[in-house]
């Protein structure tokens, strides 16, 4: 976190001096000083892109071009972890097995290493190794430039600087990587709430048919191996709100079977928002949530309504029953209590689930949004917006 935020900070200042210089009235960049600040933004940011993918072969040689420009190498080496090359750009190529040697002591002292060139080879130059330490002491890899012999203070911290700031942009991507992961294991977390009640519920609803109508037997058989095939599925973080609907149809054909008359079901959904895209398996736990808390063992039965309506930028969802409702506090804390004829311990997961993933896809803007009350029932709201940058079904 603290790297992030030393990141953040740095791009800030960063940022703040670019605009110093482009909101000048009717001047472009003119001073010596303007023109070097701008070509610096302008190659750390070409540097960044390719180093938030993380530290492969195919990032160093993408990045080292635009290392070496900042550093203003003859040569710059970007190696892994172990020493091992991933890229070299510039002249001193030959220097491979001298950077893997020099990169492995860095590591080891974590600190830079100086090795002075023979001779004949290389006359008159310096290979200067800089170790990437994370901000928890890790080295990440390491970054070797070719100089002069005796490279002085400013080329030694133009290489400090820049080596901080690369371990910045791969401390970023692991951070993505790790969100990334995370999501996947609240995917999964979702499906293991949904097999141990669902399934078991439907194949003894799909077995009461077998013999007394084998034909809608069949359909349900279809009905819930496609139903598995969706929530199962390896396809990504998200879908879009069509495909996810007609997967909430196959669930609710099953529990209709189940429950019969006593579950009612009413869809307002507008077709121009039927192509959003949304976190994989936002809305069907909801649902199961409305069935499973709101309706099962309510004398009577009940109805849940679900409604995704166009508003302007976003696309607004919600899912509603009026069963027996939840206590809003023991909603918030999170309490396994129970209230009225079920447990909010299941629902809570799933709900906290679902607001944790569209917060962090979306902003801490379009979380979830609860109204409920013993006996009053249960409304949960969410808003998607219906393009964000980066997001893809």
């Amino acid at each position: 976190m603290t790297a992030t935020l030393l990141t953040v900070s740095g791009a800030a200042v960063l940022i703040a001096a670019a605009l110093l210089i482009w909101a000048r009235p009717r001047r472009m960049v003119t001073t010596p000083a303007e023109r070097a600040v701008h070509t610096a933004l302008h190659t750390a940011s070409l540097a960044a892109r390719p180093l938030r993918r993380g530290l492969t072969r195919e990032s160093a040689a993408e990045a080292a071009p635009h290392l070496r420009a900042l550093v203003g190498a003859e040569g710059l080496g970007v190696s892994d972890p172990d020493g091992e090359l991933l890229a070299w750009d510039g002249t001193h190529e030959t220097l491979a097995a001298e950077f893997t040697g020099a990169a492995r002591r860095a590591a080891a002292a974590q600190r830079p290493v100086l090795a002075h060139l023979p001779e004949t080879d290389h006359p008159g130059r310096t290979l200067v190794t800089q170790p990437l330490l994370s901000d928890s002491g890790t080295v990440v890899g390491a970054l070797g430039m070719v100089t002069g012999n005796r490279p002085g203070p400013g080329a030694l911290g133009a290489l400090a600087e820049v080596a901080r700031y690369a371990c910045g942009q791969l401390e970023l991507a692991e951070l993505d990587a790790s969100r990334s992961r995370l999501d996947r294991a609240e995917v999964r977390a979702l499906r293991a709430q949904i097999s141990p009640h669902f399934i078991y519920n439907a194949l003894n609803t799909i077995a009461s048919f077998v013999r007394t109508d084998p034909d809608r037997a069949r359909e349900l058989i279809l009905d819930f191996a496609d139903f598995t095939r969706y929530s199962f599925r390896d396809a990504g973080e998200y879908t879009v709100l069509a495909d996810e609907l007609s997967n909430i149809e196959r669930y609710l054909e099953l529990e209709r079977a189940r429950f019969g008359p006593a579950l009612q079901v009413r869809l307002r959904i507008a077709p121009e928002v039927l192509g959003v895209t949304l976190p994989f398996l936002a809305l069907q736990p909801l649902v199961e949530n409305a069935v499973r808390h709101g309706l099962a063992g309510t004398p009577g039965g009940g109805t849940v309504t679900i409604e995704a309506l166009d508003a302007g930028t976003d696309c607004v969802l919600s899912v509603e029953d009026d069963g027996a409702g939840m206590d809003p506090d023991l909603l918030r804390s999170g309490s396994p209590a129970t209230t009225g004829t079920g447990s909010t311990e299941g629902a809570h997961i799933g709900l906290a689930n679902v607001d944790d993933r569209l917060r962090a896809a979306f902003g801490n803007d379009y979380g979830l949004v609860v109204d409920t009350a013993p006996g009053a029932g249960t409304k949960v709201s969410l808003r998607v917006p219906k393009f964000r940058p980066g997001i893809r079904p």
